[in-house]
């Protein structure tokens, strides 16, 4: 069963609160990752051992800045989503893995249509819920979205786990293309 809940996710006040969230975290994260490297380099001259602090944080900050960076200003189209599409309540469940943490999370759409989606860029486990056999998605299944637990108040970018080429053109194709979970091409977009 499918149940659309307002006209767009958007209209649901705590996903509004949550995406609020998700931006100050997100921008947290850039600040936290992007100010010490220039402080460090503010040092270099006038503070004893500052060159080597600096070469150590570049060397513990490089990898992750970029990735940051990115879903920093990914979280418009997590709003642009939001905005275009409304929230289902819809069946889910996490297939396990080797390792005994969830990386996928699996949705039902109806009787012919599961998606397996890969959260991005935050592991599966922080979706869990008191209903954990139940999620909240505002998207296109053949694309991607936006899951949230029942409530709407956690946000999170959802992609397909396998990548695939969809048929260019066909029903709800412009809209996904307009809030970017996919390219004119047919392929989804992965972030």
């Amino acid at each position: 069963m499918t149940l659309a809940l307002t006209k767009v996710a958007w209209d649901h006040a705590p996903t509004v609160l949550g995406y609020r969230r998700l931006a100050v975290r997100r921008a947290i994260w850039v600040l936290s990752l992007g100010v010490p490297p220039v402080v460090a380099l503010g040092g270099v001259g006038h503070v004893p051992h500052a060159a080597a602090a600096f070469a150590l944080i570049i060397v513990l900050v490089a990898p992750f800045l970029p990735w940051v960076v990115v879903t920093y200003f990914r979280r418009h189209r997590v709003a642009a989503i939001l905005q275009a599409y409304p929230w289902r309540e819809v069946p889910c469940w996490l297939p396990p893995r080797a390792t005994g943490s969830p990386a996928t999370i699996a949705v039902t759409f109806g009787d012919d249509l599961t998606g397996t989606f890969r959260t991005i860029p935050f592991p599966v486990a922080e979706l869990e819920n008191n209903q954990p056999d139940r999620i909240w998605f505002a998207g296109d299944p053949r694309f991607g979205g936006v899951v949230s637990p029942v409530g709407g108040h956690y946000p999170v970018r959802v992609v397909p786990h396998a990548p695939r080429r969809e048929e260019v053109g066909g029903e709800g194709f412009e809209l996904a293309l307009r809030v970017g979970l996919v390219r004119r091409s047919g392929k989804g977009t992965r972030t």
